[in-house]
């Protein structure tokens, strides 16, 4: 009958007999286990700052209609030519209408769907943005405000204004971070739009939009619904975009291909739209977790020969443990004790000293005209990677000091007597 009483007391006082070993490797652990609470918290929350960055300024799908060829062309229609081989060159997309048809039906039935968390609707034109002798070219977008922010994070792009000085101002205007700097327009002043036609229309800036992302910035503002109708001359049900949010993001590729073909209109999903910058994103995370669990395999190792010494220094009373009636996975198991005591007190610390690390990053001022919103450098304080940053901590311990154990548990006391 294995007596634990007694292995945990011979294991105490192996462990405060020689206290040096014992602090070198429990610091060991600890700064392994702060370095990967760290990184983690550091990297997760670059990675999301980054994700969302991209993904806020998407929608999970978009339904719109598509500028193509048309599938079948004129020579296709005639019969002479059946059995010929036509040669086509050029083809010109086919003359069809740019606007969704029955958008607000399509928007009613899209709210009842259980995957589907809002659907708002958009006008998209290109414009001119006129002050002086400036002109540049752009792209102005007719939004519901209010059911935009309650999709999207739009508020927190507006580094200038709100979003009901917009809903508020029949002809107001978000205007991009990029185009109020180089055309020297403030909030407050007015810009005139001009369109394809040469209409122009006085618009007044209500608040200034910035993305973080220059190329959305130097061409693209925001305007009420209504306002872009109004531009184009256009009626109320004029519509040709239609941005869906789902409560599961992973629905969207198989729900674009559904609404697709039942609404007859264009759907792209977020993955198609994101496909480059989603590669990116995994890869970082994978570098992220790579670098994390090396540093904690090198604390693993430092624990592994630090056990190795120990046993070694220990062989004159792992032969008298022997010689008094101790078996050898008694041995074993005494080695293993202090190697989870270390495991857990240099784990608890490890996790102590990550997290005030972690906060004293998010307190460091990170400033950047392409993230206004962002004033500290982001961290994630996500539980999850404290309890794995603990449970790798007790792992990489034992399996550390398993081999130098299962060594001491085989030794022969007669040889090393006999030695001495």
């Amino acid at each position: 009958m294995r007596s634990w009483k007694v292995i945990l007391e011979i294991a105490k006082t192996h462990l405060f007999s020689k206290l040096k070993s014992t602090i070198t490797a429990s610091i060991g652990v600890t700064f392994g286990i702060a370095a990967y609470i760290t990184l983690v918290s550091f990297m997760t929350g670059l990675n999301t700052m980054l994700d969302d960055l991209i993904l806020n300024q998407v929608s999970h799908i978009h339904l719109f209609n598509e500028i193509k060829p048309s599938e079948k062309q004129a020579i296709a229609l005639y019969k002479d030519f059946e059995d010929a081989v036509p040669i086509i060159h050029s083809i010109k997309p086919k003359q069809n209408q740019i606007k969704i048809h029955n958008a607000f039906p399509i928007l009613n039935d899209l709210e009842k769907n259980k995957k589907v968390q809002g659907a708002t609707p958009q006008l998209q034109t290109q414009i001119f943005y006129l002050s002086g002798n400036i002109e540049l070219g752009g792209n102005l977008v007719g939004v519901d405000i209010i059911k935009e922010s309650k999709l999207s994070n739009i508020q927190d792009y507006i580094i200038e204004g709100s979003i009901l000085d917009l809903k508020n101002t029949e002809n107001g205007i978000l205007l991009g971070a990029g185009i109020a700097e180089k055309m020297s327009i403030s909030r407050g002043r007015k810009v005139i739009v001009s369109t394809a036609k040469g209409d122009k229309f006085p618009l007044k800036v209500v608040g200034i939009y910035q993305s973080g992302i220059a190329d959305i910035d130097n061409i693209q503002s925001y305007t009420n619904l209504k306002t872009v109708q109004r531009i184009l001359g256009e009626a109320e049900n004029y519509i040709t975009d239609i941005n869906i949010k789902l409560f599961d993001i992973s629905d969207a590729p198989a729900l674009a291909g559904v609404l697709e073909k039942k609404y007859n209109v264009s759907a792209i999903d977020i993955n198609q739209m994101n496909a480059q910058f989603e590669t990116g994103s995994n890869i970082r995370n994978l570098i992220t977790y790579a670098v994390s669990i090396t540093l904690l395999i090198v604390a693993g190792f430092g624990i592994y020969n630090i056990q190795n010494m120990l046993i070694y220094e220990k062989m004159n009373d792992i032969a008298i443990l022997k010689a008094i009636g101790f078996s050898g996975s008694d041995v074993q198991w005494i080695f293993l004790s202090q190697a989870t005591f270390i495991g857990v007190a240099g784990g608890i610390l490890g996790l102590i000293l990550g997290l005030g690390l972690s906060r004293l990053i998010d307190t460091i001022p990170f400033e950047t005209e392409a993230l206004p919103t962002i004033t500290t450098y982001p961290i994630i304080y996500n539980p999850t990677d404290y309890l794995i940053g603990l449970v790798f901590a007790l792992l990489c311990t034992f399996i550390a000091a398993y081999f130098p154990s299962k060594k001491a548990r085989a030794i022969d006391p007669v040889q090393i007597i006999r030695g001495n």
